[in-house]
């Protein structure tokens, strides 16, 4: 009709059988390719090398969501968020090639896929670590797949951004195939601190000097601020956002009640809601990461990134007479450490650490390498932080990715559970009319 009303036919909707680009139904071609089962069975079990010509000249397909390649066995294991070849880790790996072995998942219900093991550069930029030694460790985790390094704008007074940013920068490694975390709360200067809108905007642009990158992939609130309204913190995230200063952004260390205060005030006044929680989560601290971000996760999207997997360092595979010893707390700014806890509850971990240590020994493994690969194994966690003041100690942290997480049965987790006796439990509701 409205063709006709135009000047034109109502027969144009049919196709013209005088145009040379026509082609008769009946003598069109087919161009659908039938395969038997016994050719499809021998096509996905044979490698190219076998010899068997495909008649499919191409079998990728389009697909929506890379979420679904994981119920295929053996293709959600190892999708490799960068398309550079394996690397030897050299003599010091002693186990060959690691790089493949790490999964990638989206961090929270965004876009944004994350290794299941990040770098967190408190101890890898340490002013007792050399800048050689830092650039070893970071260009080792890079090559074994890990694409998540973690910052804050008060690590070393700022030393940490400037150390990441001179690495990054030399070796020239394509920007999208990393992300880098900062966190913002704390400055290097003891004064200038808090979450206003003047003090995060200005420590996200410092962020970028000291980066001398264009954006940050997610900007991390370090702490909530009682003394800021939440209105000014989500709006100021989301002008940086906005301004293209970072990507997303996050919370840590917030509590549920404060993160589901955050994300109704990004839907009242239409803000970016935030993506992350960077939680504590290590054998002797699990109610928060267990018991209520899961429900963050599964309610309003907020992902789980795990922090301090070895407890702060009070988790060590230095062991001295069947005891293991403390490790951090000979550093220069980790003293505090010692008074982490009473005497009577390091006593009762230190029993349970000995249980451990023979546990890890029945598996072929180390004590740091067995509460790595048991934070692993909880599936609510989008990623785990680890931390390496050398080489070695990260490649011993990656090797209980790929020899120890895949060795851990329901037995040995039922022999943690039954050694650490700490499982939460959610406290029992309370009736305000049974009270009455």
């Amino acid at each position: 009709m409205l063709s006709a009303a135009m000047g034109g036919s109502a027969r144009l909707s049919q196709p013209d059988v005088r145009s040379p680009l026509y082609i008769n139904p009946e003598m069109r071609e087919e161009t659908s390719v039938h395969l038997s089962q016994p050719d499809v069975r021998k096509l996905l079990s044979s490698s190219p090398s076998d010899g068997f010509k495909s008649p499919v000249t191409q079998l990728r397909a389009p697909i929506a969501s890379l979420d679904c390649m994981e119920d295929f066995q053996g293709c959600g294991d190892n999708i490799q968020g960068r398309n550079d070849p394996p690397q030897q880790l050299g003599d010091r790996a002693g186990q060959g090639l690691i790089s493949g072995t790490i999964r990638y998942k989206p961090l929270g219900k965004s876009g944004l896929r994350v290794s299941q093991l990040g770098l967190g550069a408190w101890v890898t930029f340490n002013p007792q670590v050399s800048d050689e030694v830092a650039e070893e460790v970071v260009t080792v985790a890079y090559d074994c797949g890990i694409n998540v390094f973690d910052l804050s704008e008060s690590y070393s007074g700022g030393r940490a951004e400037v150390q990441l940013g001179a690495i990054l920068k030399k070796k020239g490694w394509r920007r999208s195939s990393y992300h880098v975390l900062t966190k913002v709360y704390w400055n290097s200067k003891g004064d200038e601190k808090g979450l206003s809108r003047k003090h995060i905007i200005e420590s996200i642009k410092a962020s970028l000097d000291r980066l001398g990158l264009e954006y940050i992939d997610v900007m991390v609130i370090h702490r909530a601020d009682d003394m800021c309204p939440m209105e000014e913190v989500v709006r100021a995230c989301h002008y940086c956002i906005e301004q293209g200063m970072a990507m997303y952004w996050g919370t840590s260390r917030w509590t549920a009640v404060e993160i589901m205060e955050a994300w109704t005030n990004c839907r009242q006044f239409n803000c970016t809601t935030p993506i992350v929680e960077q939680s504590e989560y290590h054998l002797f601290c699990r109610g928060k990461t267990e018991l209520y971000l899961p429900e963050m996760y599964n309610k309003i999207g907020v992902g789980t990134m795990a922090w301090s997997p070895l407890a702060i360092g009070l988790i060590s595979s230095k062991v001295d007479d069947g005891t293991p010893v403390f490790t951090r707390q000979s550093f220069k700014g980790y003293t505090w450490l010692k008074d982490k806890g009473g005497a009577e509850e390091q006593r009762k971990q230190q029993a349970r650490l000995r249980e451990l240590c023979a546990l890890a020994e029945e598996l072929g493994c180390t004590l740091t390498q067995l509460s790595v690969a048991w934070s692993l194994k909880n599936e609510n966690l989008h990623c785990v932080l680890i931390g390496a003041a050398s080489v070695d100690q990260l490649l011993e942290n990656l090797h209980s990715l790929q020899g120890v997480a895949s060795r851990l049965r329901p037995e040995h987790l039922t022999e943690v559970e039954r050694i650490l006796d700490n499982k939460p439990v959610r406290p029992p509701m309370v009736s305000t009319l049974a009270q009455r």
